[in-house]
């Protein structure tokens, strides 16, 4: 069971029976619009019609797709919950150096300025250090001389992790590691370790990959909406792009 803080329990009470969810449901749904970093959010909560996404001022997708009393229920719920966790404490604040810790890294190294996250990768570049977190583990390597723009995840046979630096594209796993294990090769996945702004670089996040007919289930459609949503957010579509994609995804529910 999530621990909460007694606001984030009373705050669960309230939600629990104003929307007539169990506690475990409005938990549910809190800790997915907390993961969307509050403005979005990836479920599956049965009470809710099962698989769905929301995204703040957005989109609103449910398993029954044309229940739009369901849409308006989630769409009011989430958007309740994403005020909460911006005023709110609702979950204890985890110890720094903790995995659940925004601050992931050594204490040592100050703080970063720059860092990206997405999925189960966490990247921190400091003056000469780069901390990857992934699966709990943290590796600090030594930068040398690389001016470090952002983290990704290769795409197709290799899947390991490469920076972007001055000189190009450049494997993770060629610097010097200076703590840790060092084993941060990633399973494979159709995603990457998003780049942040950074004054020094712009880094080009990667595009999802190309839509095929294969794609029919419904939590694939989400999936990729999703990336499409996130990439227009930086800049990397437009909006007319965004919409046009959305459709044709759409069109294969």
């Amino acid at each position: 069971m999530q621990q909460l803080t007694q606001a984030g329990q009373n705050l669960v009470n309230d939600l629990s029976s104003r929307y007539h969810l169990s506690n475990d449901a409005v938990i549910h749904m809190i800790i997915a619009v907390n993961n969307g970093g509050g403005s979005m959010a990836q479920f599956n909560c049965p009470e809710l019609g099962g698989s769905g996404q929301w995204m703040r001022g957005g989109m609103t997708m449910v398993g029954d797709m044309f229940n739009y009393g369901l849409k308006m229920t989630v769409n009011n719920l989430c958007a309740e919950i994403s005020n909460a966790l911006a005023n709110t404490q609702i979950f204890p604040a985890p110890a720094p150096g903790s995995r659940n810790s925004n601050q992931w890294w050594p204490s040592g190294l100050g703080s970063p300025f720059s860092s990206g996250a997405q999925n189960n990768i966490r990247y921190a570049v400091f003056p000469n250090r780069l901390a990857i977190e992934m699966n709990g583990q943290v590796t600090v390597y030594d930068t040398l001389n690389h001016n470090i723009g952002g983290v990704s995840q290769q795409q197709g046979g290799n899947t390991s992790l490469t920076f972007s630096s001055q000189f190009g594209t450049i494997a993770v796993s060629s610097l010097p590691i200076v703590s840790g294990a060092g084993n941060i090769t990633p399973p494979k996945q159709n995603n990457f370790a998003e780049p942040v702004r950074n004054n020094s670089s712009n880094p080009v996040p990667s595009m999802p990959e190309p839509f095929n007919d294969n794609l029919g289930s419904s939590d694939a459609v989400i999936q990729l909406i999703s990336k499409l949503a996130q990439l227009r957010e930086i800049g990397a579509l437009t909006d007319e792009e965004y919409h046009l994609k959305k459709s044709e995804l759409l069109k294969r529910l």
